[in-house]
């Protein structure tokens, strides 16, 4: 498989697809990237666009020897604890705005680093000109995905169906107003998977065929 890669996987919650992006990364030996290492970066600093710029031209390393700390390769998951004395709060004033220019210049120094599975985090567009990248979408049908949260949070079939509606809205949302296409399109993506029959192994090693075949040394 040719290096650097980056393999992005965006996913609907309840499908399983976090799950699948950790396995998958442990499985190639890469960092793995989800919301628990940017939200990290992104508070530990108070990040903005600006604030990276500062450090940027403080220390030219900064990111890098960052993300060395908190999720050193490849189990990346093990590592970040967003409950560290060292995460402070987040300021209030940070707009939307704010936290996309931020996360793109994390997701930037992340691929830099190296090949690495990043979840989530808009990375199939933020990375779009990587020349060696992978963008993978996780879909589940609704059932599927009630009883995955209803499991997973301890809720009932109500809530889990609430809290399963609210993410759905606010990611496209997020999606559509920074990217301009719909998470839901396809056309986004190199490879979509349906884990209605599939287990996370399963699922992983379908992305590691499609890997082996089309990302060649």
């Amino acid at each position: 498989m040719k290096e650097p890669f980056v393999v992005t996987i965006s996913r609907e919650i309840g499908s399983g697809g976090r799950t699948v992006g950790r396995k998958l990364a442990e499985k190639l030996g890469v960092r793995y990237s989800d919301k628990d290492l940017i939200n990290a970066l992104r508070e530990k600093f108070n990040l903005t666009a600006s604030h990276i710029e500062e450090l940027k031209s403080e220390k030219k390393n900064w990111l890098a020897d960052f993300i060395h700390w908190v999720a050193p390769v490849p189990k990346a998951q093990n590592i970040v604890d967003t409950d560290s004395k060292f995460i402070q709060e987040f300021r209030s004033n940070v707009t939307t705005n704010d936290v996309f220019k931020a996360e793109m210049e994390i997701l930037e120094g992340i691929a830099e680093e190296g090949s690495c599975v990043i979840a989530g985090r808009s990375g199939f567009f933020v990375l779009e000109d990587h020349p060696n990248k992978v963008d993978v979408f996780i879909t589940a049908s609704r059932e599927h995905r009630v009883a995955r949260v209803m499991h997973k949070q301890n809720l009932n079939e109500e809530q889990a169906a609430a809290v399963i509606d609210s993410v759905d809205k606010s990611r496209e949302n997020y999606i559509k107003r920074f990217t301009g296409t719909s998470r839901y399109d396809a056309r986004n993506y190199d490879l979509v998977i349906n884990m209605d029959p599939l287990t996370e192994d399963e699922a992983v090693d379908l992305i590691l065929a499609y890997l082996n075949a089309f990302i060649k040394d």
